[in-house]
């Protein structure tokens, strides 16, 4: 898009047609989208299942990808829209499926399993990044957030091989030292308290409150979850059986790395994705925004979105995070005419297009793109 064309977009218009749009989402979200994410959830449990019931044999990936998948859907499919209260309109559903209730308690390691807290997950992601997306504050800013990579003076194939390396990680390296620290801030801000200054060092010691927090909230309740107390469920089967299972998990845990960084980090990064130096206003201009800063992968069928984890509708998703998974298959080629309309560029690419431009970005061969200042 060019930096005229991003200036003569009509708001007002443009608000008007995607608040129309929303409207009939709304309206049209009932029991339908409740079962609609309950199939996604049995897919996903199904994984899982056969993951682990296929696991104790050998240490193989087949069940490792199995796992991967399952713990792949819970996150992507289930906390995902869940907690953006995708499923709070419809009445009568049960209250674990309400963004009050669900991976409440001990109801984290039904619901959730994951290094993830949903508490540090809602203020980094759907308050953070939904609402300050592309921008400074915005904690999932490639650009931003590697600026000491691209600048650097590391040999550009060094960079690739460390970019390699944090996909293989990036869930307990970024995510959940990243979500906890916004979380702490933010609580820090909500009861009137001196901020914590948490430094990467600090964020992972146990001389230090913050570091204490993230391993007993964080890494010690998921590692004891995943790596102990399953693995040791099949102990009766003998001590090789239970050390199979931890083998594959651990792998599992690697291929969940892989998938979530392929279909999660290129959505709004790349030379052709805008990122903002301002902070928007209006409803006209954040509607805008969402589509600048985001890109869509292919999306079709519930077979193919599964894979995707709902995230190949990452514009609709952006335009409106409280939307059901079934509303954005059907929002998807409404949206499509509505930029067409507006002269707005839609992206949507293979996924592996997307991440060699994000992973240029993250090592500075490439920038993103920045509207004019006015």
């Amino acid at each position: 898009m060019s930096l005229n064309s991003y200036k003569n977009v009509d708001r007002v218009a443009l608000a008007k047609d995607f608040d129309a749009l929303y409207k009939e989402l709304i309206e049209r979200t009932n029991e339908d989208d409740f079962k609609h994410i309950k199939k996604m959830e049995l897919w996903g449990r199904a994984c899982s299942f056969l993951g682990y019931a296929t696991a104790w044999v050998a240490p193989n990936p087949i069940s490792a990808l199995l796992i991967s998948q399952g713990s792949f859907t819970r996150w992507t499919q289930m906390t995902h829209p869940i907690v953006h209260k995708g499923y709070d309109k419809i009445k009568n559903i049960p209250e674990n499926y309400t963004s009050k209730k669900f991976a409440q308690g001990w109801r984290r390691f039904i619901d959730w399993p994951d290094w993830i807290t949903p508490a540090g997950w809602h203020q980094e992601h759907d308050i953070l990044h939904h609402y300050n997306l592309g921008e400074k504050l915005d904690p999932d800013q490639l650009e931003h957030n590697l600026q000491w990579l691209r600048e650097s003076k590391i040999p550009m194939p060094l960079r690739y091989m460390l970019i390699i390396l944090f996909m293989v990680f990036w869930k307990i390296l970024y995510y959940t030292p990243r979500t906890h620290k916004e979380l702490r801030i933010s609580q820090a801000r909500q009861n009137r308290e001196p901020e914590p200054n948490i430094t990467r060092l600090s964020a992972w010691s146990f001389f230090s409150p913050e570091g204490r927090s993230l391993w007993f909230k964080s890494i010690l309740p998921y590692a004891t979850f995943r790596f102990a107390f399953i693995p040791a469920l099949f102990l009766p089967l003998g001590t090789t059986a239970a050390m199979s299972v931890l083998l594959t998990s651990l792998m599992a845990e690697i291929f969940t790395n892989i998938h979530t960084f392929l279909v999660i980090a290129p959505n709004h990064a790349g030379d052709d994705v805008m990122m903002f130096e301002e902070k928007g206003k209006g409803k006209g201009e954040y509607y805008l925004r969402q589509i600048l800063g985001s890109v869509n992968y292919p999306t079709s069928s519930n077979f193919n979105d599964f894979f995707y984890g709902w995230l190949n509708y990452q514009v609709e998703h952006h335009l409106w995070p409280d939307a059901s998974l079934a509303q954005y298959q059907y929002a998807q080629p409404k949206v499509v005419e509505i930029c067409k309309k507006h002269g707005i560029p839609y992206l949507q690419e293979s996924v592996f297009k997307r991440l060699f431009k994000t992973i240029d970005i993250m090592v500075g061969r490439t920038s993103m793109l920045r509207p004019e200042k006015t």
